[in-house]
């Protein structure tokens, strides 16, 4: 899977919002929270392309870019690192860890249990 800084995940979530896009559309979507110069931007743009997380097509003199991961696909992979890397592969220590510090909502408890009752229908 393709390793993204943070500053690239950033670029790369903003295009997740509605592609294909543009440099100048990805630029706009990400002006509101980060303060980042337009040549900053493209540069993350051409990181990502090189990395093999974006692809683009020339539309004159606009680039269009689309996505090559999608965010479920990605989301999962990192998810799969994290555990692996902090809690030897097992998600148990995990959430154990949350909810020992009362960091579990209700909602996220139900959703943890129906993820886990679907979970065990599909096994039987």
């Amino acid at each position: 899977m393709i390793e993204l800084s943070k500053a690239e995940f950033a670029v790369l979530d903003a295009l997740w919002l509605n592609y294909p896009a543009t440099a100048s559309q990805i630029i706009e979507r990400l002006s509101d929270e980060k303060q980042w110069h337009e040549k900053t931007i493209k540069t993350l743009l051409g990181r990502l392309v090189k990395k093999g997380a974006l692809d683009f097509e020339k539309d004159g003199r606009q680039y269009i870019y689309t996505p090559c991961i999608t965010r479920a696909d990605y989301t999962l992979k990192e998810s799969q690192n994290f555990i692996e890397r902090l809690f030897s592969g097992r998600i148990a220590p995990l959430v154990s860890g949350f909810a020992k510090s009362e960091q579990l909502s209700q909602q996220d408890i139900n959703e943890l249990k129906k993820v886990i009752d679907d979970w065990e229908k599909q096994q039987k």
